[in-house]
């Protein structure tokens, strides 16, 4: 490679990573607010002693995730590990809350 190749190729991997920070930032931000509104949802739970996990919103929820995922051209599988990660989580939070 000459070296103006090599620098195209630097300023695109610089390009690409500063797309990726910014991306993992809006992640980050997403899922802390998406866990404050399953912290509220938990809270009403507990206060009327609602179960902490609802097997057929879950389920609703994967199914629509693999939707979504397929529409945006990500691997449906990648998706529904993350999500049951998520739900995982929230459960826990939930079941902390009823004690």
């Amino acid at each position: 490679m000459d070296d103006q190749t090599t620098t195209r190729a630097a300023s695109l991997l610089k390009e690409h990573r500063a797309a990726i920070d910014r991306l993992d930032a809006i992640l980050v931000y997403t899922l802390a607010e998406r866990f404050k509104q399953t912290q509220a949802v938990g809270r009403l739970k507990a206060t009327h002693d609602l179960p902490a996990s609802d097997p057929a919103r879950e389920a609703a929820q994967m199914e629509r995730l693999d939707q979504l995922a397929k529409a945006a051209d990500l691997d449906p599988e990648l998706a529904k590990k993350f999500l049951t990660f998520i739900i995982s989580e929230v459960i826990r939070h939930h079941e902390k809350l009823q004690k």
